[in-house]
């Protein structure tokens, strides 16, 4: 018996680390890639989060006073609402290992794995993921803040009271943004046949993970007893959870407000819907699905297809292109991806769309600085992702075919590389900002714009090119080398402010002939200068690049 439950054990830590490591795809990393040090990345950025979010409280407890009850509301809320979208983000990038597959079965059905050892192991690396996320995000902020949040008038044993209310309340909340997700999953795989359920999955991750991100940038501040108890908010009211656990957190506290009442019993049955609906998934996928797994075959070609392929440019071209297009629509992991900062571009969009309206109506003959910032942004965005998710292979294991294929000089395959690029990533945004121009707007400062934001794409795309040396979606990942925890800042704190900064002198430029000419000139003549960068340094390579390796720690002299 003692002998069973040690190889039990054993089988579930091992099962537990795979599990857990499938956040990140194993398919695609570099021979020498970790994960672990990708996830690490991913717990720094998270835990840098929470240092930075007690700023504020730092600063009310050294200038001594207390926040009104609204102020309390606010950071409350704003806290809870975080935590459940980054426990929701992390439970999509683990979409795919939510349920069993059969590379599972197959390789652990032989064995003498026990179908609750595996079970629980899923399980258990599932809740391990967000919640380690959850936990990271709160690190500082659950230590600091809730002594801003204890109950008026209850002295140090409220405070007491207050920190285990508030962890208590961000594991429930995290855990209803995991279970609805689940819950969501499993109900498409069970009611869905199986072929169906896998041609949706990708769109239906990434449709949750854009709806997710835009609610979260989105949603209204309704943190007062006014904007509670308003009848005209009490539909909404009822589609918001993050305010369910709002009412949950002043319940728990002892701070509760009358108008939390209503949400708060709405939050308790929200949570245990969610559980049971995630609890029945899982059990039905694993005891009504697994059979399935091996016996029905995975996505079939269809039996009628509409092959639309235009002849445009030289063979290599056409081919990197319509090999790029086929790949954003047909893998899961790149889509979700594009779903992800789909999400972030609306939410962007929206976000400035009053302030964009409000300027077409007050001055119809300049360009406000919001539709500007906008579509500064939407063009940086564009582009960048494009290059992110070209990082990512759609089948490694296949890429032999092109690495024995190259038979041109590196140069020409970045000028394919180039023009697909500029087709998918600068095209579609260049083409929806003219016509919003063309309709809005009139047309001096309107062609000004439109030229300022083609050299800038044009920019983005040589920029990108000078650090990809490789054809799109061939290269293994490396975890870690893109540094994603500095960038995640420099963008932040930096970027974001230079990107207003520019969209305000821009609009000042826009309003004369003379300063919009020489904008439009230095934008080219930047352009230009990288386009000359890029391919030297492409005509100075003779092979592209395959395989992604970190740099050797001793570097050799080669004296010989």
């Amino acid at each position: 018996m003692h002998s069973h439950w040690s190889q039990a054990k054993v089988q579930f830590r091992t099962l537990y680390r795979v599990f857990l490591l499938r956040v990140v795809d194993l398919e695609v990393l570099s021979a020498g890639g970790d994960p672990a040090r990708l996830i690490r990345q991913f717990v720094t950025i998270f835990t840098t989060v929470s240092f930075f979010l007690i700023l504020p409280a730092l600063v009310f407890l050294v200038f001594g006073g207390g926040m009104p009850m609204t102020a309390e509301w606010m950071y409350e809320h704003f806290l809870i609402e975080t935590t459940m979208t980054v426990a929701g983000l992390v439970a999509l990038l683990n979409w795919d290992a939510a349920f069993p597959d059969k590379r599972d079965i197959l390789i652990l059905g032989p064995l003498p794995v026990r179908t609750s050892t595996l079970f629980l192991a899923k399980v258990t690396a599932l809740l391990a993921a967000p919640g380690l996320a959850a936990i990271a995000l709160n690190s500082f902020v659950g230590v600091l803040w809730p002594l801003f949040f204890r109950s008026s008038g209850a002295g140090f044993l409220g405070a007491l009271r207050a920190w285990p209310a508030y962890w208590i309340t961000i594991l429930l909340a995290s855990a209803f943004s995991v279970f609805t997700i689940l819950a969501l999953q499993g109900l498409a795989a069970n009611l869905l046949p199986r072929q169906f359920f896998l041609r949706l999955s990708a769109w239906l991750q990434a449709a949750v993970m854009s709806l997710l991100v835009s609610v979260y940038f989105l949603e209204p501040s309704l943190e007062s007893p006014a904007a509670l108890t308003s009848p005209q908010n009490q539909r909404l009211l009822q589609f918001l959870p993050s305010y369910w656990f709002l009412a949950i957190f002043n319940h728990l506290n002892g701070s509760a407000h009358p108008a939390f009442a209503p949400l708060a019993k709405r939050g308790w049955i929200g949570l245990a819907a969610a559980a049971f609906g995630a609890c029945a998934a899982l059990l039905l996928s694993y005891f009504r699905i697994m059979r399935k797994l091996v016996e029905q075959p995975d996505i079939l070609p269809p039996a009628r297809s509409i092959s639309w392929a235009p002849q445009w440019g030289n063979p290599l071209t056409q081919a990197i292109t319509f090999f790029s297009l086929r790949t954003l629509l047909r893998s899961r992991q790149h889509r979700m991806m594009l779903g992800f900062y789909l999400g972030l571009g609306v939410s962007c969009a929206a976000g400035y769309a009053n302030a964009y309206l409000g300027g077409f109506r007050s001055a119809r003959t300049t360009i406000s600085v919001s539709f500007l910032l906008v579509t500064i942004v939407t063009t940086i965005l564009t582009v960048f992702t494009l290059r992110v998710v070209a990082s990512l292979p759609i089948s490694l294991s296949a890429n032999w075919v092109i690495r024995i294929t190259q038979i041109r000089p590196a140069l020409d395959y970045q000028k394919a590389v180039r023009m697909s690029w500029l087709v998918l990533g600068l095209a579609p945004p260049l083409l929806l900002i003219a016509a919003i121009l063309v309709i809005a707007y009139p047309w001096a400062p309107a062609l000004g714009h439109f030229l300022v934001m083609l050299c800038l794409g044009i920019l983005l795309v040589e920029l990108c090119l000078y650090t990809f040396p490789k054809i799109p979606f061939t290269c293994s990942y490396l975890p870690g080398k893109a540094q994603i925890d500095f960038v995640f800042w420099a963008c932040l704190m930096l970027v974001f402010r230079l990107l207003n900064e520019g969209a305000e002198i821009e609009s000042r430029m826009l309003r004369h002939v003379l300063s919009c000419t020489g904008l439009i000139l230095i934008a080219a003549t930047a352009a230009g200068a990288m386009r000359w960068l890029s391919e030297s340094r492409a005509s100075s390579m003779e092979n592209l690049l395959f395989e992604e390796e970190y740099s050797s720690e001793v570097t050799s002299l080669k004296l010989n």
